[in-house]
């Protein structure tokens, strides 16, 4: 070959390379991944999904790429990142928190969903039933309905002399909030116990409610589970201590911060099954064949220190329960 050709075909070559390069990169499936919290409140939850992931095979970067949409606590911008995503016809969407997985079935009627939810699927819509969800949608539910219910029998076993209760739920979330005041209600019926329902959506109503506490003579306070409360965990432990309310809350991140009492199923468990459907919509199944899965264990964590602060004795039935007494 002559060297003036030989220059020449190793300049397109050189050329042409960046071009394959991308062109695989642009070959890699894509992932869109939608989550009502924010990403520094669940990045325990995105590393169990990205765990979940990779047991099938797929590392973010390498051999699939995730699109992320973080709602930070405002559920309103989901439905236009649920929009985006399938308008960038993504290989499948990770729909975790109830309202972003909500948008995502309004949005994609043909791109897999896999869901991750607290609430019962089948009450919200995404699914037909739970062996055989039919269309498009898949998931993991956490098991919390009835969680409201649970944390109020620990909460009473911790104030057994308590005879009014304050159940927070958030208003711009009807979906969840609904179930969980429907469950206080007959689960304070039961133990006998006077509920009041409070309301918050924004910092400032949070701030206002524990203020409020007092003036109702709430002896205990249950947080139901949902996206705008995760998001501001540190802030309710905070407002519970230094209100002096007895808390409870989902997650240990609400005990370590300080909380009373977290009491939930295990949210890492149910984003890592989230991470594991997902590897396997990529790898060809289709989420009508996917039955839903259910998290089925539950974690308590008692946090001692607060315990004490509040004058609260803890029942040795309940700290031998427990999965970790911090103090």
């Amino acid at each position: 070959m002559r060297r003036r050709e030989f220059i020449t075909v190793l300049g397109v070559a050189l050329v042409a390379h960046p071009f394959t390069a991308r062109a695989q990169q642009r070959a890699m499936p894509v992932v869109g991944f939608m989550n009502a919290t924010d990403a520094e409140s669940a990045k325990q939850q995105l590393a169990a999904f990205l765990k979940g992931l990779e047991e099938v095979g797929y590392v973010d970067g390498k051999n699939v790429v995730i699109e992320y949409r973080w709602a930070e606590a405002k559920v309103d911008r989901l439905p236009a990142m649920a929009a985006d995503l399938v308008q960038r016809q993504v290989s499948v969407i990770a729909a975790t928190t109830t309202p972003a997985a909500l948008a995502a079935k309004t949005a994609a009627k043909t791109i897999p969903i896999v869901f991750e939810t607290g609430n019962d699927p089948i009450k919200l819509g995404l699914v037909a039933s739970l062996n055989r969800p039919g269309g498009n949608v898949t998931g993991v539910t956490q098991l919390n309905s009835g969680l409201v219910a649970k944390q109020l029998e620990v909460l009473h076993e911790l104030l057994p002399t308590a005879k009014t209760v304050a159940l927070l739920v958030n208003p711009a979330d009807p979906a969840v909030a609904d179930e969980e005041i429907k469950e206080a209600t007959s689960a304070t019926q039961i133990l006998g116990l006077e509920l009041h329902v409070l309301k918050a959506s924004t910092q400032e109503q949070l701030e206002a409610v524990f203020a409020n506490l007092s003036q109702l003579q709430i002896s205990g306070l249950v947080v139901g589970p949902e996206a705008f409360f995760t998001s501001h965990i540190g802030q309710l432990a905070a407002l519970a201590v230094r209100h002096k309310v007895p808390t409870i809350y989902r997650g240990r991140e609400f005990a370590a911060a300080g909380g009373l009492v977290s009491y939930g199923s295990s949210i890492t468990s149910s984003y890592r099954l989230t991470g594991v459907y997902t590897g396997r919509v990529l790898e060809g199944d289709k989420p009508a064949d996917l039955p839903v899965q259910q998290a089925t264990k539950f974690e308590l964590y008692i946090n001692l220190k607060t315990a004490k602060a509040l004058g609260i004795t803890v029942p040795l039935p309940l700290s031998g329960r427990a999965d970790e007494v911090i103090e």
